[in-house]
């Protein structure tokens, strides 16, 4: 259903990692800014189709959509002459202006030294619907405003300050989501993880030094 006129209007975001190998010397990159069916923190997913129309105003504009840098509006660092959907997600194709702006000649360098490895969209939610069996709630359209280089941990694991927000998780879904998002694990074994180890999390909630590997290990996984 559409959002009623009622409803809070908020700027979302999703991240999704994407490969060193994509990114050129010139500054041009190719990956997805987002990927269907892909649970995130929000407990959303992305529909196929969600995109379509967005993608459509973006293309007949005639201007390239924003690439920022870390969603910082104030920090464009290029653009992005071409969106599509295909049966993944959303494909785009992009630029950094490298000989123009300095963040973007930074974000390019940490971009191919892996340092980097996200692509994250800005998005408002037109219209979804709501499981409430499963608590999942589908994204069908969606107004796509910008997309951003991000700091991205898919393949890495958390530091102590992501290990003691992990301890003020309240549910034991927050912390599979914690675990995706954060941990990089897929969704069967995040839930496996949460499932052995929600136990012991506040054991070890406040050990300096820790790290999200170390705290995986004591709950004997």
């Amino acid at each position: 259903m559409f959002h009623k006129a009622s409803d809070p209007v908020e700027l979302k975001h999703r991240n999704v990692a994407f490969k060193a190998t994509a990114v050129e010397d010139t500054g041009v990159f190719s990956g997805y800014a987002s990927v269907f069916g892909n649970e995130d923190t929000y407990g959303e997913i992305v529909a196929p189709g969600a995109f379509a129309e967005s993608i459509a105003k973006i293309m007949a504009s005639g201007d390239p959509l924003p690439v920022l840098w870390q969603h910082n509006s104030s920090q464009p660092v290029g653009g992005s002459d071409m969106l599509a959907e295909d049966t993944r997600g959303l494909k785009t194709d992009g630029f950094l202006l490298i000989d123009e702006i300095p963040q973007a000649k930074a974000a390019h360098t940490l971009m191919k030294r892996r340092i980097v490895k996200g692509l994250s969209i800005g998005y408002y939610v037109r219209d979804s619907s709501y499981d409430e069996k499963t608590q999942i709630r589908t994204l069908k359209k969606l107004d796509l405003v910008e997309y951003s280089i991000v700091t991205f941990p898919a393949n890495e694991l958390a530091t102590v300050d992501n290990v003691k927000a992990a301890a003020k998780l309240k549910t034991i879904r927050e912390f599979e989501s914690f675990l995706r998002d954060v941990g990089g694990f897929q969704k069967d074994r995040a839930r496996q993880i949460a499932s052995a180890g929600w136990g012991g999390l506040s054991e070890a909630r406040d050990a300096p030094g820790e790290t999200l590997e170390s705290l995986l290990k004591s709950f004997k996984l």
